[in-house]
């Protein structure tokens, strides 16, 4: 009676939704709840809404008047070094620093007041001081336990719904001028979208479009590349040393690969566009690498439609060429991972998390390599080859 077909397990999509739903969630110990600003009027209340910022450990509380298109802010952030200065802007022009109108504050080594000055950016070289395009009021600046806090009022468009903001901190200022910021990812990345309508009092971190295309990409390609394609590597090597697991692990095997496959160049795609959108910023190692791996990646499916049967005189070959192929992809695989972390910069327990769950990966592979040669021994010492010499059985060598 035949048997039905067999179907390639569910094991690899389920682990994969299950890193999504891990990466998915967020949570910090420092939130803007915990600071209880007030907006300064006379009737001296807490702001209607606040933000932590989602890069540089910024925070920031907003009131909007839409009655006479005002907007009440506070930022919250600590500049890198005593001596520093911190900045939030609004950019009526497009999302970044160029064009933006920035409130910057630093604290006066001659008297220790909070300073807060006006700069329109102009462009990345160009930054004047003085009047912004709209109208700013109500400015000052505290300082408290070395972070530094601006308040401003400013009239925005009528009937806006959306600004978009960038933030950000910086060394040191000499002789009254800003001294440059990093531009580690941290830094790079401190801009966003300020949602003036709803209530929006959240302590969860906000993130803008582009980081949120960056979080896909380290989550797409941190489960293709850097788990499926270990587990199902582990899977082909360990599971077939049993009789009783054939066909079941190349399915699992396939299964694995393929999902891999598939999540992967998805993961790929949308790095080329998130490459495409940053004119200037350019991670040449871990680009390459990725292109590397999408092309062995691409060779290696196609072992799939040309694998050859067992006692063929081109599998061994084929052995070799698909092995070769596998490793690599897994060795750069995660090598790009770990460049990914360093330059998206996430918070340190998802690095954390990664590095438990290849860990865990890998001492069960060496689990696997234990008891998958205990076994091998003990199958090649009960095969004893007879001569049949005087009618008694004597062993012979086996040829290895």
């Amino acid at each position: 009676m035949a048997s039905p077909p067999l179907r390639p397990p569910l094991t690899c999509p389920l682990i994969f939704l299950l890193f999504t739903t891990l990466f998915a969630s967020t949570s910090s110990a420092d939130t803007c709840t915990n600071h209880k600003l007030t907006d300064g009027s006379n009737s001296n209340k807490l702001y209607s809404n606040c933000m932590d910022l989602p890069h540089l450990t910024t925070f920031l509380h907003w009131t909007h008047n839409a009655t006479n298109s005002s907007l009440s802010v506070a930022f919250v952030g600590s500049p890198p070094h005593p001596g520093g200065w911190i900045s939030w802007a609004i950019n009526p022009t497009g999302l970044g620093m160029a064009g933006a109108q920035a409130l910057v504050a630093y604290k006066d080594g001659n008297n220790g007041a909070v300073t807060v000055k006006t700069l329109d950016i102009k462009s990345y070289s160009e930054m004047v001081p003085g009047k912004l395009s709209f109208e700013v009021w109500g400015l000052k600046g505290e300082e408290s336990e070395g972070a530094i806090m601006i308040f401003a009022n400013m009239k925005v468009p009528e009937k806006a719904t959306t600004l978009n903001q960038v933030w950000q901190v910086g060394p040191s200022v000499t002789a009254g001028r800003f001294d440059k910021h990093d531009f580690a990812p941290e830094n790079l990345n401190s801009k966003g979208t300020l949602n003036l309508i709803g209530d929006q009092n959240v302590s969860g971190r906000a993130v803008d479009s582009r980081t949120k295309k960056k979080n896909i990409h380290g989550v797409l390609n941190s489960v293709s590349w850097g788990v499926l394609f270990p587990l199902g590597a582990v899977i082909a090597r360990y599971m077939r040393t049993f009789p009783s697991a054939d066909p079941a692990w190349f399915y699992l095997h396939t299964g694995c690969q393929v999902s891999a496959y598939a999540i992967g160049v998805a993961g790929w795609a949308t790095g080329l566009k998130l490459g495409s959108e940053s004119a200037g910023v350019v991670y040449s190692v871990h680009r390459n690498i990725g292109i590397t791996l999408f092309c062995l990646a691409t060779i290696q499916m196609f072992a799939l439609f040309i694998r050859p049967k067992k006692d063929h005189k081109y599998r061994y070959f084929w052995n070799i060429y698909h092995h070769s192929f596998g490793y690599t992809i897994i060795i750069l695989g995660i090598i790009n991972i770990f460049r990914g972390f360093d330059i998206l910069n996430p918070e340190r327990k998802w690095k954390s998390t990664y590095i438990v769950v290849i860990a865990s990966l890998g001492a069960v592979a060496l689990l696997l390599e234990v008891i998958t040669w205990i076994v091998v021994v003990k199958r090649k010492s009960s095969t004893k080859p007879y001569d049949g010499y005087n009618g008694q059985s004597r062993q012979q060598p086996l040829n290895m």
